[in-house]
């Protein structure tokens, strides 16, 4: 009787590690992903369209848009490429960043 216990209680101990570490990854998940945000100033029209609701036509979009404004100086100018309003704008904004222009090309 006691040899059970202490293996329930062995198997409940592993199981909360377990747990335990799948949460601690989980949580340093969105850390990892903040930090590698996407440079709308060197971004390919390929990596802009891996951007949750961009599509190759708005990707194409932010493209041009960059080239005829010389490129984006605050994140916020993504709100100036047409489609790309407030709502989608706040779902990309953590995702994006953008650098000094000149120092791009």
């Amino acid at each position: 009787m006691i040899r059970m216990m202490t293996a329930a209680l062995a198997l409940a101990l592993c199981c909360a590690a377990t747990t335990h570490a799948q949460a601690d990854r989980a949580a340093a998940k969105p850390a990892a992903e903040a930090s590698a945000q996407l440079n709308l100033n060197t971004a390919t029209q390929t990596q802009l369209e891996a951007l949750p609701g961009i599509g190759a036509s708005m990707a194409q979009r932010i493209i041009e848009y960059r080239q005829k404004s010389g490129g984006f100086k605050k994140v916020e100018d993504l709100m100036n490429v047409k489609g790309v309003g407030e709502k989608s704008f706040l779902k990309l904004k953590p995702l994006i960043t953008v650098s000094n222009p000149r120092s791009t090309q």
